[in-house]
């Protein structure tokens, strides 16, 4: 059986640039240097036995030091020609707003000239741009100053976003403001996992509220200096399953009404298109993540691809155009991933059937990477990274996911 994709299809890979950039200095690398000992201590608890065995450098407090991550800053020529390699014809990437702004209001342009080269080299091998302005890290200075919580962070997002658009513009036509803010408020200062480690609801709200004001106020600059840009936001999104029963039924329509539309409602009017991170399943039986857990990721997640087809219907109501900006699995051995991505892809198909406005799918992720509070232990990566060496090695599904690309295709 064939599953054709529509003419014109973006077909890539994600990175993020604290994860892949390395030698960064912002508000995560100092959190992670604070962090380490006790991140790789509480990994006993929290991480079963198999997956302790498997990764044993776990408990390794430099698996929590991000460094040179992957080294990609200084070699992502090299690594945009294993994207072309690979077939694809676009490319997520972001751009670490502590390399442009280091100190408030000063501009590196040394810094910036660099991302006009990362731009230069993917529409050399003719890939098309997708431009995360930001994915979680702070410069240090707004960091101090209270980072997200501080009134003034949407201005001070805007004028970053500004200054990138005006030197950049000219060459990006899709841009995404703000990657996952439920994720990063519910880490970040609702669970307190993650830096500046807030906890609370009153936290997580007036983050949230934050942050859509920030996207609000970027998009209405970058659309004021390049009208004919694209720019979207991108959310993670939950397939939510509810098991018989009338208070299930509840239960999951209030947690698809806050979790995956409370955004959405908020800044539609402020969006191009929709970015949909999908990764999780949450089957509802009276609580939440009631899963059967049938194929696991080596991150202990539930893997239930087909939920992706449900997600993206019901984003129909929004009339926009939908990029899948991220999905994919950590499988270290490579064992599950190209079923992972067959399958999600058949369900982008039926959504695409359903009427739904699918234009682009990016696979998270390109390479292995630094996976926040997990470290390097977590292989995400279409492509395998060996951290002492850098060098790189296509796994047997990117040759698969390969095949997809160039033939903007499914033949099964």
């Amino acid at each position: 059986m064939e599953y054709k994709f529509p003419s014109g299809f973006l077909w890539g890979a994600a990175t993020s640039a604290h994860q892949v950039e390395g030698w960064n200095f912002n508000d995560w690398t100092e959190w992670e240097k604070t962090n380490a000992n006790r991140l790789a201590k509480e990994t006993r608890m929290e991480f079963q036995e198999w997956q302790q065995e498997k990764f044993p450098e776990m408990f390794e407090p430099k698996n929590y030091i991000s460094d040179h991550a992957c080294g990609h800053y200084k070699r992502f020529e090299q690594d945009f020609d294993i994207v072309k390699e690979l077939g694809q014809n676009a490319h997520r990437f972001s751009i670490e707003w502590s390399r442009i702004e280091p100190e408030e209001g000063k501009f590196d342009e040394r810094e910036i000239e660099h991302y006009q080269l990362v731009i230069k080299a993917l529409k050399e091998r003719g890939l098309e741009p997708f431009v995360t302005l930001w994915h979680w890290t702070l410069p240090i200075w707004l960091a101090k100053k209270g980072g997200v919580r501080n009134a003034d962070f949407p201005k001070y997002f805007e004028k970053y976003v500004k200054k990138m658009v005006e030197v950049l513009g000219r060459d990006v036509k899709y841009w995404l403001t703000i990657n996952e803010p439920e994720i990063y408020s519910l880490n970040s200062y609702y669970r307190g996992r993650w830096t500046p480690q807030k906890k609370g609801i009153l936290n997580f709200y007036f983050s949230m509220r934050s942050l859509m004001k920030a996207h609000k106020r970027a998009y209405r600059a970058i659309k004021k200096i390049t009208p004919l840009s694209m720019v979207g936001g991108v959310c993670n999104l939950s397939d939510f399953k509810s098991s018989e029963g009338v208070v299930n039924a509840i239960l999951k329509i209030l947690f698809e009404r806050f979790w995956n539309h409370r955004y959405l409602r908020r800044v539609h009017h402020q969006l191009d298109f929709i970015g949909l991170n999908f990764y999780f399943h949450n089957r509802i039986d009276y609580g939440i993540n009631k899963n059967k857990k049938e194929v696991v990721s080596d991150v202990g997640w539930d893997t239930h691809p087909e939920g992706i087809e449900n997600v993206l219907a019901n984003l129909k109501r929004y009339d926009k155009p939908v990029y899948i900006t991220e999905s994919g699995m950590a499988d270290k051995e490579d064992k599950y991933r190209r079923w992972f991505i067959e399958e999600t892809l058949k369900a982008v198909s039926r959504a695409l059937e359903r009427g739904v406005n699918i234009q682009g799918y990016f696979h998270w992720s390109l390479l292995d990477n630094f996976e926040w509070d997990k470290g390097f232990w977590p292989r995400f990566g279409l492509v395998e990274v060996n951290y002492k060496t850098m060098e790189r090695r296509i796994r047997p599904s990117a040759l698969e996911y390969a095949k997809i690309c160039k033939n903007n295709s499914i033949n099964l």
